[in-house]
């Protein structure tokens, strides 16, 4: 019996078709030459020095919006898309966001409740990486109730104008597109607010300590005049943006399992060749029951991701699920984060190492689309069928 793979000790990609397999190395490939080199630099920087070079690399590789259906989309299924965020993570956690806002918030806003004439302008040129698209739902005083929204957009004549502000929002200021959520009347609707637009702005969040090698922006809406051919007709109500959110926090369950796999690699190269003592800090007792709770963590989440992938392709998956994979695994690679940082030593503290690269990267990712005590409470309601979050 041949020993397990520390890199899949459970095997779980041995049930991946040739087709996922094929995905998987390609954007694994894609990831480590062409990302992986640079990944450390903006981090540094608090940027991406080229986001429009990288969107181009994306769009070539196939993996905006891929999980979609036509308009120059692959169509592939959830768990070959979860694939490709799990080796984007596995890098950082603001490229996996990259891809992430692109495809499963704003493509899947259009796709899913755009026009037609919508769906033909802009799904193609951002699927191809020619347009990057943002999505503007938080607010400053309002994320985790997206409901109490301030943003606003009124009638005016045939036109629609909208005024408001947006916060944390990821590519806003490089956006060739934002997909704006706001307040009306007759309830939440969703807007395509073009760059360029008069009264549209994105201002630069800078100071932050997580996800640097991503941009993030604040929108602002002031007096924003649009037609109503800009309003995304399917789109009713806030259930509209939360089925978006969901198709992205789907793709954070794979990813953060790529954060954490990329952790115990790193630790086990580090800890394999630093000798302390006469020999390799592998060798200690307290060295391998760290490593040993890694591992499980890892595999777990693997396993998990798998199987709410497996659920989604097969139309049964719950917005539940996607919570409890969301909760687990992102609290999983915290763990691990954690103790490879720990394992590295002073190494650990420096972007030589990728270890706490990701562990500050997952303390956003633990925030967005749905903070650890939100999907507490999605699972207690389930649970109880009371809901809790008011």
């Amino acid at each position: 019996m041949n020993t397990p793979d520390p890199h899949d000790f459970l095997a779980v990609d041995r049930d991946l078709s040739e087709e996922e397999r094929a995905i998987r190395d390609t954007v694994r490939d894609y990831s480590r030459t062409e990302l992986l080199p640079h990944v450390a630099d903006w981090f540094e920087e608090g940027t991406i020095t080229d986001p429009r070079g990288v969107a181009k690399g994306f769009g070539a590789l196939g993996v905006f919006g891929m999980h979609l259906s036509g308009y120059g989309c692959a169509g592939t299924n959830a768990v070959s898309y979860g694939l490709a965020c799990r080796e984007l993570e596995a890098v950082d956690s603001g490229l996996r966001s990259f891809v992430s806002v692109q495809g499963s918030l704003a493509m899947t806003a259009v796709h899913r409740y755009g026009s037609e004439e919508q769906r033909q302008e802009w799904l193609p040129p951002m699927a191809g990486g020619d347009a990057i698209g943002c999505f503007g739902l938080t607010e400053p005083d309002s994320g985790s109730d997206p409901g109490s929204m301030r943003t606003r957009a009124r009638r005016d004549g045939s036109d629609w104008v909208l005024s408001g502000t947006k916060m944390w929002i990821t590519n806003g200021s490089v956006a060739d597109v934002a997909v704006v959520w706001a307040a009306t009347e007759e309830g939440i609707r969703g807007f395509i607010v073009p760059r360029g637009t008069p009264g549209f702005s994105a201002n630069v969040i800078h100071k932050k300590l997580s996800l640097r090698a991503s941009i993030t922006s604040e929108l602002v809406l002031d007096e924003v005049r649009l037609p109503d051919a800009a309003r995304l007709p399917a789109a009713e109500g806030l259930r509209a943006p939360l089925s978006c959110l969901s198709e992205a926090r789907y793709g954070i369950v794979w990813g953060a399992a790529g954060a954490a796999r990329a952790c115990l690699e790193a630790t086990l190269d580090y800890t394999g060749s630093r000798v302390q003592f006469g020999r390799p800090i592998s060798g200690f007792q307290l060295t391998q029951r760290k490593l040993a709770d890694m591992l499980v963590d890892v595999n777990q989440s693997m396993l998990t991701a798998l199987q709410i992938g497996r659920l989604k392709d097969a139309g049964q998956a719950h917005h539940s699920h996607i919570s409890f994979g969301k909760m687990a695994n992102v609290r999983a690679a915290q763990r691990v984060a954690a103790l490879a940082r720990g394992l590295h030593g002073a190494n650990g503290v420096t972007l030589e190492y990728p270890v706490m690269r990701h562990m500050l990267n997952l303390e956003s990712v633990a925030t967005y689309e749905g903070t650890e005590e939100v999907h507490a409470l999605t699972l207690g309601q389930v649970l109880t069928g009371v809901p809790a979050f008011r």
